[in-house]
């Protein structure tokens, strides 16, 4: 097989979320357990943290890795959904996963793929904690995928667990309220395995604190942390809300001190400033130009939005354009009032089967108040916006992680 038919066959022949939804989640572990053990349950052979949570997940991961790498740790690190490449989910000390590795698994395993019929997101879970295994990592930052309780990740005994925070994102799957949310975040916390809460909230404090009690589980809230209070963490991923992040990783990296994670606080520092670069991250406040400036986020869901408008609202411009599109199942109604009113929009559909079509948006978006036209693509979106914008102007690029995505593939 050659990758390109590899990558044809986990596309076409598994359930994939990334492009059909709520179709493509299976609620129970039934799957990813047969395949690790089918594997001799790889998920064993290596350290492992696992990283859960609405937003900052990705990020919070990547920073961790940084700093494992910056130490001389041999780190992997498992994320999605990938931007530009399949290999992006799946990284050894910042290096995708080799291509002839991806087509040897699939090749190795078709038959067992074939018969146990695992979702995309299942397999590709199984062919990471393979591939840890088989290079021996020291440690593995593993991001959930969707939830926690009955992510496929969670099949892990981590060293460490972590939850960013919680806000409303895949209702349909995960609960309407900000409490259920929680509850299913709070699946990844184990018994006896340390727990770090970015984000303390009135609402869900107490399903965390339960959880943790009930498994004998140290519990830790980033936000209570007094070091980190008014304390600007300096790291190379720029927007505000990063802080957040940073502060979610500096405590986790006080719990492991605890647990004999020599940290050097000048090699911490070093790696954190050195984010993109040691891990490769991409698509979180992505500068991409000045004069005109264009950002690109991948903010999706009601908070990731708010944080990013947040942001975008202290840059400096003349005229703000707007490159938005979104995925058929989210729910927009609470997302208007975050947008700017004065930007023009430029509506798009993105490239992928639950794409939403850029005139519908555009109709439910005039009805909120917001001024635009509709394009078929992200690129004929962002290239209208880009023949209007002066230097002094901005173009900002999100709504949905596969317009970012769309928009970095052009760029290639």
């Amino acid at each position: 097989m050659t990758y390109d038919s590899v990558l044809e066959y986990l596309y076409a022949r598994l359930p994939m979320f990334h492009r059909i939804g709520a179709a493509a989640y299976k609620n129970d572990l039934t799957n990813t357990i047969a395949l690790c053990n089918a594997l001799n349950n790889p998920e064993l052979k290596f350290r492992s943290i696992h990283v859960a949570g609405t937003n900052g997940k990705g990020s919070t991961s990547h920073a961790l890795a940084a700093v494992f790498q910056k130490h001389g740790f041999k780190t992997g690190l498992y994320t999605s959904p990938h931007l530009l490449d399949f290999r992006e989910r799946i990284k050894l000390n910042g290096k995708m996963i080799p291509q002839q590795k991806v087509v040897e698994f699939v090749e190795k395993y078709q038959d067992l793929i074939d018969t146990i019929q695992p979702s995309f997101f299942e397999a590709t879970v199984a062919m990471a904690f393979n591939y840890f295994a088989e290079e021996r990592v020291d440690i593995a930052i593993i991001e959930t995928g969707l939830g926690g309780r009955l992510d496929s990740t969670n099949i892990i005994i981590p060293i460490l667990s972590v939850i960013t925070n919680i806000s409303f994102d895949h209702t349909d799957m995960l609960g309407d309220t900000l409490p259920k949310i929680a509850s299913e975040k709070a699946g990844i916390i184990k018994k006896g395995i340390p727990i770090v809460i970015g984000e303390s909230q009135s609402e869900t404090d107490s399903v965390f604190i339960e959880k943790a009690k009930e498994n004998g589980a140290e519990i830790y809230f980033a936000d209570s942390n007094p070091n980190y209070f008014n304390t600007e963490i300096e790291t190379d991923l720029m927007a505000d809300y990063q802080q957040k992040n940073m502060m979610t990783v500096m405590q986790s990296i006080e719990v492991l001190k605890k647990l004999g994670f020599k940290a050097s606080q000048f090699k911490v520092a070093q790696a954190l400033s050195n984010i993109k670069g040691l891990t490769g991250l991409r698509g979180r406040w992505d500068v991409m130009g000045h004069n005109p400036f264009v950002v690109a986020d991948t903010g999706h869901n009601i908070a990731g939005i708010a944080l990013a408008m947040k942001q975008l609202n202290k840059v400096k411009c003349n005229r703000l354009y707007m490159v938005f599109g979104v995925v058929k199942e989210k729910e927009t109604s609470d997302i208007w009032q975050y947008l700017p009113k004065k930007a023009t929009y430029f509506f798009c559909t993105p490239s992928i089967p639950r794409g939403r079509e850029s005139e519908d948006l555009l109709k439910e978006a005039k009805d909120n108040g917001l001024d635009g036209a509709s394009y078929k693509t992200v690129m004929d979106a962002f290239n209208a916006a880009f023949r209007l914008a002066n230097a002094e102007d901005a173009i900002y690029i999100g709504g949905s992680t596969f317009v970012v995505a769309d928009y970095l593939t052009s760029k290639l």
